[in-house]
């Protein structure tokens, strides 16, 4: 694999993805941080550690982002000893991290006279499948650098869509993770309505199950739930809240009509605002029995 990797945010899914580019034969260099323990994993299974961003672009010839959002990209990117200041021309940093289209399209345009290729392509699916390799990849970027892209995407995606033109992962992105967080809100608010109303939950789930609307959204946040397990869907509700907004942001833009994006992302600013951010996304049962005054989980 001729291709010099750099990664920057080796965090819950950023491990697996590293991991998986090193069992791929790539050459990685990791850009350390202060939880040592996924840096020292992957460094004695082979890859080099760089003290700064930087000296990450320097090592590389693509660079993959997953850090938490767009302040965190645009410091990784244009910060003190960042990216930019170790870039050369011919770089590509392909951001996997779910950030705003706006702020995406303000970096490409930024790096683009260093000679430097931004790309999007965030993800879908959780740490266990970086992990195992089989993550989802949504990526905008022109043909040509999806192609060059691709095979190296694979070291750790199961499936690599290419959505369209720069910018276009993003906004993809955002539509999955609104889709998916309006279930979740909906499926914590439903299972606490029918608890209220005297009904076992689980009959709820027993019908949800058998017909059309069964999604895994639904099984993580009520059926798992009524068993005791909030652990699921390991996606925290801070950063749910944060990808919510970016999505209101997005359509406010535009302008458009988001009677539904707005509405969801209330409810996950109230789950935040009740103590329960640093949580998992099934805690919005918690949110819920907490308002309403019940029990519905096990």
């Amino acid at each position: 694999m001729s291709k010099r990797i750099g990664f920057v945010g080796v965090g819950m899914m950023g491990h697996g993805m590293a991991k998986n580019l090193l069992l791929k034969g790539y050459a990685v260099t990791i850009r350390g941080h202060r939880n040592r323990a996924p840096v020292d994993d992957l460094v004695r299974q082979g890859a080099s550690e760089a003290a700064t961003n930087a000296a990450v672009a320097q090592a590389s010839d693509i660079v993959f982002l997953c850090v938490t959002g767009s302040p965190q990209v645009e410091e990784v990117v244009f910060g003190a000893a960042g990216l930019a200041e170790g870039a050369r021309s011919g770089l590509i940093i392909v951001d996997t991290s779910t950030a705003e289209p706006a702020s995406t399209n303000a970096i490409r345009e930024r790096l683009a006279p260093l000679g430097v290729t931004f790309v999007d392509a965030p993800l879908g699916r959780t740490p266990k499948e970086a992990e195992e390799g089989r993550l989802n990849t949504m990526v905008g970027a022109e043909p040509q650098v999806f192609e060059a892209l691709k095979p190296v995407l694979h070291a750790f995606c199961e499936n690599v869509v290419h959505v369209g033109p720069p910018g276009a992962g993003h906004v993809v992105k955002l539509a999955n993770n609104f889709i998916a967080m309006t279930i979740a809100c909906a499926t914590a608010e439903a299972g606490a309505a029918v608890k209220r109303m005297g009904v076992d939950p689980q009959k709820l789930v027993d019908v949800v199950s058998l017909g059309a609307i069964n999604n895994g959204i639904f099984q993580a946040v009520l059926a798992q739930t009524l068993q005791g397990n909030f652990a699921a869907v390991k996606f925290a509700l801070d950063n749910a809240r944060k990808d919510i907004r970016y999505y209101t942001h997005m359509t406010e833009g535009l302008p458009m009509t988001s009677i539904m994006g707005e509405a969801t992302h209330q409810s996950l600013v109230t789950a935040c605002m009740l103590g329960f951010g640093g949580e998992f996304v099934p805690s919005l049962v918690k949110a819920q029995e907490k308002l309403n005054g019940i029990r519905v989980a096990g």
